[in-house]
């Protein structure tokens, strides 16, 4: 069954024909009530399949109003749901402006006024209708309309764009932008959501797309758009309309009673218009709303000119009397007012509370009172999971099962439907079907962030730390080449050409750290890195010999998962993400394997870890083991009983905590409990270490943040993992390269993406102001929620504390920082996370361990002051349920911060989605990781040589280990030629570079230079390529070369060339310099003798400073030294004297 078939079942529904009829004849307007759940959108979408037109559906506010457009979305073909938001963030807070809102605003004013569609669903809310609208005729003024094939110069089309002031710029990130290249303007309008590039050829328009500013790569063809301006700057005040009479023009006219040759009929839907008109007028009375509000009684009578469909659960009479008692204009406005009543007899979903067993009993008493059954499920995934689960509970069953996103189930009495989704039977958060906008600050934060600047630090691998002073044009043997200038120590300078960028990374330490710049000239370098290498090789030998030992003892091997597994998986919360999946994956298999599992997982705040633990535990428990959850804090043992208490108490589980608050005599029974076998879970801190804690059989010991635990206890922890399956868990960031680099020697899981259904953390950035903060908590609290206010001064932290209790004297506030008792302290969070306090006013103390679903505020004072990752990790404290949380950061005034304090701000600002971007930016964490992974001293170590190089060196002593000393432990994994590794160096005198006129933004061709370098394969390559013509237009044979040079560096690393020289049209590779190296028991240099011996012409080997080298001469351009290279490896390769290694 699919959604159509639901739709056609409604559109030949009698009551539905008779709403359909009335709203075609010039009859009265309509009440329709009984209405629950998605019935309204499913109600909707079969009506506008009947009758054509243009339908407005007002929804009282914004975020039901996504919900409506989103299950219509669903249900309704592409491009006929248009959604009209307001122009700021959140409802009654008009001075604050949201960028993207404005945006989509002015694309559907401009769509409507430009080319409004035949029919169409446009789906708003109250606060949106409220504001006034730009006048229809001056849009269509000031705008260009242009098309493909059109004949227009690229010299008109600037013109316009700077005589409307549009500002020209390298790249377009945001509206009121353009800049051209070569046959390409850029532009961003402001009435679309993203910009377009339009191509000419000649004096003609060739292709018109539109483009994502993030990355620059065009998303979507077009055959014309309209180029709209900034209109406030053409006119200082410009006439406005309401909406109403925006989308109509005359407002009488289009009611079908007096149809006046229109084409398309006007409808307005509506939940309740007494409501409605009471929000209108709350917007208008608002005092200094920063914005043009409309006259609550103008909109009233305007609406009332048209069509109305007042629609709901349950419909108040048609007037607003009750409201407006002494206004006699509205009174007149609604008095006359006749309609039409249908009763839909539908009803909510139950709430099952996840109880599987209740839902199938449900579902079996409709199947013999005559119901048929649906469900709707987002993927196809849920639904087979539904489909096992039930059939287990019940195979008799009858039930549909439709992949469709609904946002609310309902259940049809007259019609004997039910329809019931599977995020509501699971109590999951609901994202919805909306699209995620583009938000233009995105753009330029995540470049800046990626981005090498003149003075920031660089590692060059064979010369140290630097400084990054641009790029340089010089000339070689009469061609034009590009190098990269590096400052040093004493300002001596150092020339890199961009064929050896893959030698250069920006340098990586902690947040704050200025590293030493290196001497070139000394041995200095080469000792750090010496000393590094040599502890790395230490440390991943020690990980390996512990690797090998938990490989060679034997392990309880736990049996496959049963239903009541399936079942518990089913009901979480949130949609599992891919890391998530594959992480519990890995977790199974190891505790299904022989050997005693030991495995890390590393995840960020919120990503899911402790549902991973849960699932491990209750798997452990079903084969009838013991579980040890061990914590470092009181508080985190109160929260992960709380978390496992909550999923697990459905299950046949039994779950117990011990820590300080407990008496003597409740620990006792317990720990008697637990001997006896009749605790199943045991939560606690290192109390569990003591000697008389004893297990009957236990099974799996989950460890959380181990690092926080001392010297003692992790020699007790040890002992403890000798046999049973241990699984690790940390919310510190190790970076997923890290993981690779340790595969074999440590059994690492990342969790790195956030749950795709959680609501984004919507983040401002603010002056300090009493009435925001007023808000703020005012809004928090009356939604029976918490909020955290971090003030990191405990000088002056109660009197934070007495300011927010003046602010809101009804609310009860809790004060913790770093100087209190740690018995106090404890008590104050375990009361905040019971919910005895409505505000916890604290110092950064909560950055970690603190986790209280229904805290989704945080005010964060003084935010400049705080590092990325910390503000990262502090805004991590909300969000954690299906509640929409709020993070504020206050500030002085943005001018008087550094620049460096802004782009942290905005960067958190611009990345409201959990985990977003943060990649880029989190390398701070990344290192935190890699010490608590590695040993703290590790820390000193990245300090010294930048995290990339770290990394590098990590990597070839893993490897070097793997092939000599554990040869026999990686014998499956270890092929059987030598691995050897190669870093080649290209050195040419053929122009071979991103010329200036292809990209003019030295920034941006530094950015391509790196991104060059990195790349690895063709088909990357390739596609390199496309983004280049894609944004630039046709490639100049200068960046042929380039491309070419790079093919020539992968095989130069192939054949074991350490550096390829192409000058004065002769080639020279360097074999490796070292005679001990893997390399030279390849049978390379072999084949490479042997391919001279019989191709003598041109070909010469000889020695250089004791390095072999093999020359060809002539080599006329860099296709033909590619062609050579090409066939060498060719030849070595059909000669089968070696199986290539790499």
């Amino acid at each position: 069954m699919k959604i159509e078939d639901v739709i056609t079942l409604y559109r030949n529904n009698p009551e539905i024909k008779i709403v359909c009829d009335s709203l075609k004849s010039s009859g009265s307007n309509l009440s329709l009530d009984g209405i629950y759940g998605s019935f309204d959108a499913i109600l909707t979408r079969a009506v506008f399949s009947d009758v054509k037109g243009r339908h407005l559906i007002i929804i009282d506010d914004p975020d039901s109003a996504n919900y409506f457009a989103s299950d219509l979305r669903s249900i309704l073909p592409d491009g006929e749901v248009l959604c009209f938001p307001p122009s700021f963030s959140q409802p009654f807070r008009t001075k604050n402006p949201d960028n993207t809102n404005i945006l989509l605003r002015a694309e559907i004013l401009s769509r409507l006024s430009n080319e409004p569609p035949e029919n169409y669903m446009l789906v708003t809310s109250a606060d949106a209708v409220v504001e006034m609208v730009l006048l229809r005729q001056t849009l269509r003024k000031h705008h260009l309309f242009i098309q493909t094939g059109e004949s227009l110069t690229q010299k008109s089309l600037m013109e316009f764009l700077q005589e409307y002031h549009f500002h020209p710029s390298n790249f377009v990130f945001e509206p009121g932008q353009f800049s051209v290249r070569g046959g390409i303007i850029d532009v961003y309008s402001f009435s679309s959501e993203y910009p377009f590039r339009i191509e000419f050829f000649g004096d003609r328009i060739q292709s018109i797309r539109s483009f994502n500013p993030t990355n620059q790569l065009s998303l979507k063809k077009f055959t014309s758009i309209h180029i709209v301006p900034d209109i406030h700057k053409q006119e200082s005040n410009p006439e406005e309309q309401t909406f109403f009479s925006f989308l109509t023009d005359n407002p009488g006219a289009l009611h079908p009673s007096g149809n006046n040759g229109q084409s398309a009929p006007f409808f307005i839907w509506c939940r309740d218009l007494a409501h409605l008109g009471e929000i209108f007028k709350q917007y208008f009375n608002l005092s200094n709303p920063g914005i043009h509000i409309a006259n609550h009684i103008t909109l009233l009578q305007e609406m009332q000119k048209m069509r109305m469909i007042e629609f709901g659960p349950a419909n108040t009479p048609y007037t607003l009397d009750h409201s407006y008692s002494n206004d006699t204009t509205t009174k007149s406005a609604t008095k006359d007012l006749n309609k039409q009543s249908h009763n839909f007899s539908t009803v909510s979903q139950p709430n099952f509370r996840k109880d599987f067993n209740l839902v199938a009993q449900h579902l079996e008493k409709n199947q013999q009172e005559g119901f048929r059954n649906i469900i709707f499920s987002d993927s196809a995934k849920q639904s087979q999971r539904l489909k096992d689960i039930f059939s287990e509970i019940n195979p008799s069953l009858e039930f549909n099962m439709i992949t469709c996103s609904l946002s609310k189930g309902f259940k049809d009495l007259k019609n004997k439907i039910c329809c019931y989704t599977d995020h509501e039977i699971f109590e999951r958060y609901y994202s919805g079907n909306n699209p995620t906008h583009y938000s233009s600050g995105k753009a330029i934060t995540l470049k800046e962030l990626r981005e090498l600047k003149p003075g920031d630090f660089i590692t060059h691998s064979d010369h140290g730390i630097g400084k990054f002073a641009g790029l340089q044009k010089t000339e070689l043997n009469g061609k034009k080449q590009e190098v990269i200038r590096l400052v040093y120590k004493d300002n001596d300078l150092l020339f890199v050409s961009i064929y050896a960028l893959h030698k250069i990374s920006r340098y990586s330490g902690k947040e704050g750290h200025v590293p030493q710049l290196s001497k070139l000239g000394t041995q200095e370098w080469e000792k750090k890195k010496s000393a590094a290498k040599k502890k790395v090789k230490d440390i991943a030998k020690d990980l390996i010999s512990l690797y090998a030992r938990r490989k060679a003892s034997p392990g309880f091997s736990f049996s496959k998962d049963t239903y009541l597994q399936e079942e518990l998986e089913s009901s979480f919360m949130f949609e599992d993400t891919p890391d998530q999946i594959s992480v519990t994956a890995d977790v199974k298999k190891d505790m299904e394997s022989k050997h005693p599992m030991d495995r890390l997982i590393c995840g960020d705040v919120g990503f899911g870890k402790t549902e991973v633990a849960i699932r491990a535990s209750f798997k452990a428990v079903a084969d009838n083991k013991q579980v040890a959850i061990l914590v470092p804090t009181t508080i985190l043992a109160f929260q992960h009983y709380g978390a496992f208490k909550e999923r697990l108490r459905d299950f046949p589980c039994n779950i117990e905590f011990i820590n300080r608050f407990k008496s003597t005599a409740q620990i006792k029974t317990s720990l008697n409990d637990l001997t006896d076998g009749k605790i199943d879970i045991i939560i606690g801190t290192h109390r569990l270490l003591s000697k008389d804690v004893k297990f009957k059989d236990l099974g799996l010991l989950v460890i959380d943040e181990e690092q926080k635990f001392g010297v003692t206890a992790k020699e007790r922890l040890k002992q403890m993992r000798v046999n049973a399956d241990t699984l690790t868990l940390t919310a510190t960031p190790i970076p997923r390269t890290l993981q690779f680099s340790l595969m074999g020697s440590r059994d690492l899981s990342l969790i790195t993406t956030p749950p795709p259904n959680r609501q984004p953390i919507e983040t401002l950035i603010h002056l300090f102001e009493e009435d925001l903060i007023k808000h703020a908590v005012d809004f928090e609290v009356q939604r029976n929620g918490q909020v955290f206010l971090v003030h990191n001064r405990i000088d002056d932290i109660k009197e934070m504390g007495g300011l927010i209790q003046r602010l809101c004297p009804y609310v009860k506030i809790g004060i913790a920082h770093g100087k209190m008792e740690s018995h106090e302290l404890e008590k104050v969070m375990i009361k905040f996370y019971h919910g005895e306090y409505d505000v916890l006013v604290a110092t950064t103390l909560i950055e970690s361990g603190l986790d209280v679903p229904n805290a989704n505020t945080i005010i964060i004072n003084r935010a400049q002051s705080f590092g990325l990752s910390e503000l990262h990790q502090l805004r991590g404290r909300v969000g954690r349920s299906n509640k929409k949380a709020f993070c504020y950061m206050l500030t002085p005034p943005l001018t008087s911060l550094t620049s460096e304090a802004k782009r942290r701000l905005s960067a958190l600002e611009e990345f409201s989605y959990l985990g977003a971007g943060f990649n880029i930016a989190m390398r701070d964490l990344d290192i935190r990781g890699a010490g608590n992974l590695l040993g703290a001293e590790q820390s000193g170590f990245i300090a010294d040589i930048g995290f990339d190089l770290y990394h590098q060196i990590l990597d070839e002593a893993m490897r070097e280990l793997k092939q000599d000393e554990f040869k026999e432990l990686f014998s499956d994994t270890t092929p059987d030629k030598p691995v050897y590794s190669v870093d080649c160096t290209v050195e040419s005198d053929f122009e071979a570079l991103i010329p200036s006129e292809y990209v003019s933004d030295t920034t941006e061709r530094m950015a391509l230079y790196t991104e060059l370098s990195k790349i690895k394969d063709e088909i990357v390559l390739e596609r390199f390529c496309g983004e280049l013509i894609d944004r630039f237009g046709p490639l100049p044979g200068e960046i042929n070369n380039l491309l070419d040079l790079v093919r020539i560096r992968w095989k130069g690393e192939k054949l074991g060339f350490e550096k390829i020289q192409l000058k004065n049209f002769e080639l020279n590779a360097h074999f490796i310099s070292d005679p001990n190296d893997a390399f030279y028991k390849s049978g390379i240099p072999d084949a490479v003798i042997s391919f001279i011996q019989n191709n003598p012409k041109g070909i010469r080997l000889k020695q250089d400073k004791g390095k072999l080298v093999f020359s060809v001469s002539p080599i006329l351009h860099i296709q033909h030294a590619l062609e050579w290279v090409v066939n060498l490896e060719k030849k070595i390769l059909e000669s089968h004297l070696i199986v290539m290694g790499k």
